[in-house]
């Protein structure tokens, strides 16, 4: 990874595994700003883009043991305030939005994101769209309609999500190196800057934009490598006081099929099956299972899978867009379930 890393010039990069029972390995390398002095180390800030989603869903998941929230609970009580059609406000619920089936087009009005409309005027747009299936029965990747789970916190808890996952989340497990937003992460003193590819392994630094993040349930959180372990630990069981295994088990239970993934490069020769579950990708990976979610963001890519059989998770951050995280992803765990066949096959 280390040679890779440096052939393609990559800015920076964090990388984790976390095996229960066993030490963590954590491997940092590069600096948070190419051609600048501090360097990439275990606090380094990272915005995790699309892998904010698995924050999402633990949060609700929680709530909805609570009591506070409902997989079931429709649209119309979610963003009661939206001109949503009468016929999906009612019928398209939170499960639907977390588990990427609520049957609009997929990435519906992204560009509106990245046009930095605001959020009210984006779900306002949305609101009229026509569906292209009925809730739960297709696969329709969303960012956007993400605001509309920001909304129903706002409406039903009084209380905004980041507050909502620092209070339930992230302080119970000491993740004092994670937050939400732009400035949460800009006003740090250890964070990476974010890079995009001018020509090969030319990198060149660019700003943060604001526009994912301000619809944080899709992707506005930020976090250390460090903290990151501790989110792995969290979905292998470890804290069964602040995730139950019953909840775990509904979040990587297979929602809606995501064909497309079968034929992404890399990913192609060794996915089976592939689905959604609610806010995590589920994978059928050389025949074994594999929970995972990737983020890309400008200038960043984020990477987090793990098995829940051999209760290990891998992590990796990186302040740059490259391509090489698919790579060394796919590449280790095509090798990690291999050594674990080989052991199995040795044991008496």
């Amino acid at each position: 990874m280390k040679t890779a890393a440096r052939h393609k010039a990559i800015p920076g990069y964090a990388f984790l595994v976390v095996s229960t029972g066993q030490p963590d390995q954590i491997f940092v390398q590069g600096k948070t700003e190419k051609n600048g002095k501090q360097k990439v180390d275990q606090d380094t800030v990272f915005r995790l883009a699309s892998v904010s989603k698995t924050f999402t869903s633990v949060l609700a998941a929680k709530l909805v043991e609570q009591g506070k929230l409902s997989w079931d609970q429709p649209v119309s009580r979610l963003a009661p305030d939206y001109p949503f059609k009468p016929e999906l406000a009612n019928k398209m619920t939170l499960g639907h939005i977390l588990s990427q089936s609520s049957g609009y087009m997929p990435n519906a009005y992204d560009n509106l994101i990245e046009a930095d409309y605001p959020v009210k005027r984006v779900l306002n747009e949305l609101a009229g769209l026509k569906p292209i299936c009925a809730p739960g029965n297709c696969y329709t990747y969303q960012n956007a309609l993400f605001a509309v789970v920001e909304e129903g916190l706002n409406n039903s808890l009084q209380q905004n999500y980041a507050q909502l996952l620092q209070d339930n989340l992230l302080m119970p497990l000491g993740m004092s190196r994670s937050g939400v937003g732009r400035q949460a992460l800009m006003r740090d003193d250890n964070w990476a800057k974010p890079h995009v590819l001018l020509a090969k392994n030319r990198w060149h630094k660019v700003n943060v934009s604001e526009d994912y993040y301000r619809f944080a349930p899709a992707a506005g959180v930020n976090a250390s490598i460090r903290d990151m372990g501790q989110w792995a630990k969290l979905m292998l069981g470890q804290y069964p006081h602040l995730l139950s295994s019953h909840a775990i088990d509904q979040l990587v239970t297979p929602k809606v099929r995501t064909s497309k993934e079968l034929h992404r490069r890399h990913w192609r020769e060794h996915l089976k099956e592939a689905h959604y579950g609610l806010g995590w990708r589920v994978y059928e990976f050389d025949g074994e299972l594999l929970v995972h979610h990737g983020g890309w963001v400008k200038g960043y890519r984020a990477d987090i899978g793990f098995s829940p059989k051999y209760k290990t998770a891998m992590v990796f951050l990186m302040n740059a867009e490259s391509n090489l995280m698919n790579e060394i992803t796919v590449n280790f765990w095509a090798d990690f379930f291999e050594q674990m066949k080989i052991r199995a096959q040795a044991a008496p």
